[in-house]
C-alpha cells in the first residue's frame, strides 16, 4: 500500500494511491501518526479499502509529507563509502547518528527555502524507513518486523552551520524546508528488495547523485537495530539511512551550492520522485 497526505499545508488529510490514481481515506482514518502505525491500522486500512466506493483525489492537489510530524527524525552519517570518500572522511566503524529537527518536515514538492545568511546549502538523497512498532534494544535478527514502511527524504544540509560552527550537525540538518518527504510511503510489501534500490538526484537537469542501497556501509537491519539500543524508536518515527556519493560538498574541482532558482528533483525505485524549487528566505 501507499499512503499519501494531500491538501493545504497544516490542513492535509490522509489518502491512498491504488494504481496511478489517488484515493480520499480521511472517513477512514484519522492521521499517519504513532497511533496510527503503532497496530494494525495498516491492515484494517487494506481490509477496508476493498470494500469502500473511495473520493478520488484530483492529481492536481498538493501532497504534503505523507506521515504526521514524528517524535524524531535520527539520520545516519556517511553510510555509503563513496560519499565517505568524497568528502575526505573515513568510512565508520559504526553508524555515525545525528537528528533532524522536526519541524524541517515539508511536503514533497514544496520550495526549498534558503536559510538567513546560508551560502553552502547542500543536497542529500536518501532511503527513509518508518518505523511501524515500538523498538528498544530489538535484534538484527528481529529488526525488519519493527518497520511500517519506506519513504524518499531529502536531507537538506547547510555545510558552513553543520561543519564550521563547533561540527556540531544538527544546526546545518534543521532549519525549515529542509526536510522533504515523499511523495508517499510504501509499505515493506511494496518493495521487492529495499538492499537493491536505485536512488538519484539532479540539480537543474544535470544528474549529480546516481547511487544504489546495495552499496550502503550498515544495512537496513542492522541500523534500526543499533539505534534502538541507545532510544526508543516510536511508531511513525522516522530513520533516513544515509545518502550516496554527488553532494555538492564533494563536487570537483571544487563544491559549489545551491542558489535561488535552482531546481532540484530527486527519486528511489518504487518510492517515486519529488522536485524542490529554490527561493531565498524572504522571498
Amino acid at each position: 500500500m501507499k499512503l499519501i497526505k494531500f491538501g493545504k499545508p497544516g490542513q492535509e488529510k490522509p489518502g491512498v494511491i491504488i494504481g496511478e490514481k489517488r484515493y480520499d481515506v480521511s472517513h477512514l482514518v484519522k492521521d499517519y501518526d504513532e497511533n496510527f502505525f503503532s497496530g494494525d491500522a495498516i491492515e484494517n486500512l487494506k481490509a477496508e479499502i476493498n470494500t469502500q466506493n473511495l473520493p478520488e483525489i484530483s492529481p492536481d492537489e498538493r501532497l504534503g509529507s505523507p506521515l504526521a510530524r514524528p517524535s524524531k527524525i535520527i539520520c545516519v552519517g556517511l553510510n555509503y563509502k563513496d560519499h565517505a570518500a568524497e568528502t575526505n572522511a573515513p568510512i565508520p566503524q559504526e553508524p555515525i547518528l545525528f537528528f533532524k529537527a522536526t519541524t524541517a518536515i515539508v511536503g514533497p514538492n514544496d520550495d526549498l527555502i534558503i536559510p538567513k545568511t546560508s551560502i553552502k546549502t547542500d543536497w542529500e538523497v536518501e532511503l527513509g524507513i518508518v518505523i511501524g512498532k515500538k523498538a528498544s534494544y530489538i535484534s538484527e535478527e528481529n529488526a525488519l518486523e519493527h518497520v511500517a514502511g519506506y519513504v524518499l527524504h531529502n536531507d537538506y544540509s547547510e555545510r558552513a552551520f553543520q561543519l564550521e560552527r563547533n561540527g556540531q550537525w544538527v544546526k546545518g540538518k534543521s532549519c525549515d524546508t529542509f526536510a522533504p518527504i515523499g511523495p508517499f510511503i510504501a509499505t515493506p510489501d511494496e518493495i521487492e528488495d529495499v538492499h537493491n534500490l536505485r536512488l538519484w538526484l539532479k540539480v537543474n537537469g544535470q544528474m549529480l547523485q546516481d547511487g544504489n542501497t546495495s552499496n550502503l556501509i550498515f544495512n537496513i537491519p542492522f541500523i534500526v537495530s543499533y539505534i534502538s539500543q541507545f532510544m526508543t524508536l516510536l511508531p511513525g518515527d522516522v530513520i533516513s539511512t544515509g545518502t550516496p556519493a554527488g553532494v555538492g560538498l564533494g563536487q570537483k574541482p571544487e563544491p559549489w551550492y545551491l542558489k535561488p532558482g535552482d531546481v532540484v528533483e530527486l527519486g528511489i525505485d518504487g518510492l517515486g520522485s519529488s522536485t524542490q524549487k529554490v527561493k531565498a528566505y524572504g522571498e
